[in-house]
């Protein structure tokens, strides 16, 4: 499933950061901090990878 906004693809970038242990997770912020429980590395590796041209920054 990819994502649908670059906000989405930002925080799920974030999110596989912390899940992977480079990033700590006390640095994450609103999404990306839910991101990280709720979903499996697999799941985020879906959402962040992609082109970012074309995507709307925010979706409604």
């Amino acid at each position: 499933m990819p994502a649908r906004s670059k906000a989405q693809q930002k925080a799920a970038g974030a999110a596989l950061s912390a899940k992977r242990g480079d990033t700590p997770k006390s640095d994450l912020k609103g999404a990306s901090r839910e991101m990280v429980d709720s979903m499996s590395e697999k799941q985020l590796e879906e959402l962040a990878k992609g082109a970012r041209k074309g995507k709307p920054e925010h979706i409604d």
